[in-house]
C-alpha cells in the first residue's frame, strides 16, 4: 500500500484528491489545521490526519518529524495547500504569509521529508502552481521572500501569482538536484476551480454557488490532474515538468521559471531563510546537494 501525503485536504481539490487516492486503495495522510474538517474527512475516507499550521516554519518542521515518525517511507507527497489573502499579513514568523504557506512550507516540508520518499522503491513529488503565475509582476530575489508589503484586494494577484511562480521554479530546481535518483518532481496548473479560495471577497460565496450551477469551475477536473500525477504509472520516472489541465500536457512555465541559474539561486536564498529559522537543522535533512 502506498503512502500519500496531502496538504490542504480539509476541502477544494485537496480533499477531492484525497477521496479519490483513498479509493484507490492508498493509505492518505492529510495535515491540517482545523480538527473538525481533518476528522470529517477521517472519517469519511479513513484517512490519517497531522494537525499543524503550514504558515509556521516550526509547525512545518514538525509536521515532517510527525511523518517519518510514523512511516519508514512516503511514496507521494502532494503540495496542495493554497492561499490566496487579499490583504497583507505577515505569519507568526515575521514572513509574508502567501509567500509562507504556498511556498515556504512546501519547499521546507518537501526537503524535510526526503529521505522517506528517498526509501521509497518510487517517489513523487507533486506542487500544486497556477497559471496566476503568469501575472506575477517583478521578482526581487531575496526581497520577496521576506518583505510583508501594503496590497489591495486589486493588487493581491501579483502577490498570489509570484508565490505560485516560486513553487514552479522550486519543481524545476528539484527535479534537476534529484536527477538520477528514484524521486520525481513534478507541478501543474488545475485551471479555474470553484474551490473557496478567495473566500475572504464578500460576494465569494454566491459567485461559487453561481459558477457551480452554470458548471463553470468543476474542481473535479483540476483534482484529477493532481491524481494524475501522483499514481498514474504513465509518469512513473518523469521529472521537472510543469502540467496542465485539460489532459495533463506540458506546458512553458512563466519567465523568470525556466531560467536554471535563477532557479539554483531561489533555493539557496530559500534554504539560507529557512535554516536561519532553525539553527542551520538543513544539514541533517537529506537536503539534496549542488
Amino acid at each position: 500500500m502506498q503512502t500519500i501525503v496531502i496538504t490542504g485536504a480539509t476541502s477544494g481539490l485537496g480533499r477531492l484528491a484525497a477521496l479519490d487516492l483513498a479509493r484507490r486503495g492508498a493509505h492518505v495522510v492529510i495535515t491540517a489545521r482545523d480538527p473538525l474538517k481533518a476528522e470529517r474527512l477521517r472519517a469519511e475516507a479513513g484517512v490519517e490526519v497531522v494537525q499543524g499550521d503550514l504558515s509556521r516554519l516550526a509547525d512545518v518542521r514538525r509536521i515532517a518529524r510527525e511523518i517519518s515518525d510514523r512511516h519508514e517511507h512516503v511514496d507521494v507527497l502532494v503540495n496542495n495547500a493554497g492561499l490566496h489573502a487579499f490583504t497583507a499579513r505577515a505569519t507568526a514568523d515575521g514572513l509574508p504569509q502567501m509567500v509562507a504557506v504556498n511556498y515556504l512550507a512546501p519547499w521546507l516540508l518537501t526537503r524535510e521529508l526526503l529521505p522517506a520518499l528517498r526509501r521509497a522503491p518510487a517517489a513523487r513529488v507533486v506542487t500544486v502552481a497556477s497559471q496566476a503565475a503568469r501575472r506575477h509582476g517583478s521578482l526581487r530575489l531575496p526581497d520577496d521572500l521576506t518583505e510583508v508589503v501594503p496590497f489591495t484586494a486589486r493588487g493581491s494577484s501579483a502577490h498570489y501569482g509570484r508565490s505560485k511562480l516560486l513553487g514552479i521554479m522550486f519543481t524545476r530546481e528539484l527535479a534537476r538536484r534529484l536527477a538520477g535518483t528514484t524521486v520525481t518532481a513534478n507541478c501543474l496548473n488545475p485551471g479555474f476551480n470553484t474551490t473557496g479560495l478567495g473566500r475572504e471577497l464578500r460576494f465569494a460565496a454566491p459567485l461559487e454557488r453561481v459558477l457551480t450551477r452554470l458548471s463553470i469551475g468543476d474542481p473535479a477536473r483540476g483534482a484529477a490532474l493532481i491524481t494524475t500525477l501522483a499514481a498514474d504509472p504513465a509518469f512513473a520516472g518523469r521529472s521537472g515538468g510543469y502540467h496542465s489541465v485539460p489532459g495533463a500536457r506540458v506546458i512553458t512555465p512563466p519567465a523568470p521559471a525556466g531560467d536554471p541559474a535563477l532557479e539554483a539561486r531561489l533555493w539557496r536564498e530559500t534554504e539560507r531563510l529557512v535554516d536561519g529559522y532553525s539553527g542551520g537543522e538543513g544539514a541533517e535533512t537529506g537536503s539534496p546537494a549542488r
